[in-house]
């Protein structure tokens, strides 16, 4: 707390938050290599099937409390590695972090690998991506949007938002639906500033904190008055195993260590960030430090300790987290949407859904009481996307001859996309797209974040089902043919609220033991 700052050694607590710092993002880089070679062995064949998921993403979200995206970028390091053996090992021995491996793969191979890993070391990542001859690219920034959406408006855009949808698919997220919106109405009305907006898009990027990095590291001796980092091995043997529930079991392992780690983490790296002590510990940013000293990325580090935040504005959050009433990932999904007025409700309701269903009924809800009751549509998008709209409107100005509100710009954007495409994507009514509609486009196995591709009989029609909604559920391909079809995936009673799901392998493996 400020009041107590005075007194504080900062040279004794830098040091000391540091060393925990670092040793925090070791333990858990090195949970990422394990975790990340046994997702690999899952994603072969029809493994996340048996366990009754679509994909590795989802499995990852629904069972081991870990984003999609994460998971999914642990298998693509595991698969990486699979051809640097030597890179391989000392990654596993957790003398050299994943972030440097993923450096340094490309040409880590051969003769040269062995000298690679001995670089990636004792090198900075900075100087070993000078050295591979590629700097990291940074992710696009994504910027706030809100839109004014006026009565007049609403249902034409509304409309538009829903013909995108079925051009992109029911899981296409609202920026990118607005995306092709904004595309269709430039490519026959030209932005008056194309010239400008070329020049915003492509502006040459100060380039003045390399060189800062590099004389900090010259000075400071890749500061080595810090205590050097020790490395942290990765649990367990190397997987081997080839059967799901066996795998299965491994993950939750792992994975509930890698839970540890993350209670304590996004504590600590508040602590070092708000108290400003990397810049005592002689890094150029903190975003310097995180890739130097932690092996993370500044925007991993960052979205911990907006949720330790969170945590300290609605204890009752933290509180169910440490009780396992809610996993990580759902805790993460309540901290973006709740008030102290609110918490204990959406926490009620967490406790009874998935977490890809709750982020859609929490974001559903959002966006319609913005445009209802605020008349504004709150956005977040990438930059470009931004930069799109923003030319969209002004074509949108040029076309009229005249300034007009953002509000009317948005409603002729959206109107030229539906007079262009509704009459293209307008299809008669059948049953199965009633069953769509009704499903909202998605795949109903709990925890699938795949759109519905078939309209399943649930009582087939070879046993006397019906043709009627109520006998028809929306499944994802990977769910229907591979899942129901190939007997791993049972699901019973009538649609859309009294369905009954189960993985008929994990009662046959209980049965078994």
């Amino acid at each position: 707390m400020p009041h107590e700052r005075k007194g504080l050694l900062r040279s004794e607590a830098g040091l000391l938050l540091d060393r925990l710092l670092v040793r925090c993002a070791r333990g858990w880089g090195a949970l990422d290599v394990a975790i990340g070679d046994a997702l690999s062995a899952l994603a072969v064949g029809d493994r996340v099937v048996e366990l009754g998921h679509s994909c590795i993403g989802d499995y990852a979200r629904e069972e081991l409390d870990i984003a999609p995206s994460t998971a999914q970028k642990m298998v693509r390091q595991a698969e990486k590695l699979r051809d640097c053996p030597i890179l391989r090992a000392a990654v596993w021995r957790g003398d050299v972090s994943a972030r440097k491996a993923e450096v340094v793969a490309p040409v880590a191979r051969g003769e040269a690998e062995a000298a690679w890993v001995e670089r990636a070391r004792v090198d900075t990542l900075r100087a070993l991506q000078a050295a591979v001859g590629r700097g990291e690219v940074p992710e696009e920034p994504w910027e706030r949007v809100c839109l004014p959406v006026s009565d007049e408006a609403r249902p034409v855009v509304e409309q538009a938002l829903g013909l995108a949808g079925k051009m992109l698919g029911a899981t296409a997220p609202k920026w990118q639906r607005l995306e092709v919106i904004c595309e269709e109405f430039l490519g026959a009305h030209a932005s008056p500033d194309d010239e400008a907006a070329e020049t915003i898009l492509h502006a040459p990027v100060s380039d003045w904190l390399e060189p800062v990095k590099e004389w900090l590291e010259q000075q400071t001796r890749a500061w080595s008055f810090l205590d050097r980092a020790e490395p942290v091995a990765a649990p367990g043997d190397e997987t081997s195993e080839t059967d799901p529930w066996e795998l299965d079991a491994e993950l939750r392992r792992l994975a509930g260590l890698r839970a540890r780690w993350d209670e304590v983490f996004g504590h600590l790296a508040m602590l070092f960030r708000m108290l400003g002590l990397w810049r005592d510990a002689q890094f150029a940013s903190f975003g310097h430090f995180c890739d130097e000293r932690l092996g993370m990325s500044r925007r991993a580090v960052e979205q911990r300790i907006w949720l330790e935040r969170r945590f300290h504005e609605l204890p009752a959050l933290r509180r169910v987290l440490r009780e396992r009433r809610i996993p990580y990932e759902k805790a993460r999904v309540i901290a973006s949407h709740a008030t102290d007025a609110n918490v204990g409700e959406l926490i009620a309701r967490a406790e009874g859904m998935t977490c890809i269903a709750l982020r859609r009924a929490l974001e559903e809800e959002d966006e319609q009481r913005q445009i209802c009751a605020r008349k504004e549509m709150d956005l977040r998008m990438p930059r470009s996307v931004a930069f799109l709209l923003a030319s969209a409107i002004a074509a949108a100005r040029k076309a009229a001859g005249r300034w007009i509100p953002p509000s009317e710009c948005l409603r002729i954007v959206a109107q030229h996309f539906v007079d262009t495409w509704g009459p293209a994507l307008k299809r008669a009514s059948t049953v199965e797209r009633r069953v769509f509609a009704r499903d909202k486009g998605y795949c109903r196995k709990p925890g699938c974040s795949k759109a519905a591709a078939h309209a399943h009989h649930i009582d087939y029609r070879s046993h006397g089902g019906s043709d009627e909604p109520h006998n028809r559920v929306s499944l994802c391909a990977v769910h229907h043919l591979r899942g129901v079809h190939m007997g791993r995936i049972r699901v019973t009673g009538k649609a859309p609220d009294d369905l009954k799901w189960e993985v008929i392998g994990r009662r046959r493996r209980s049965t078994e033991r």
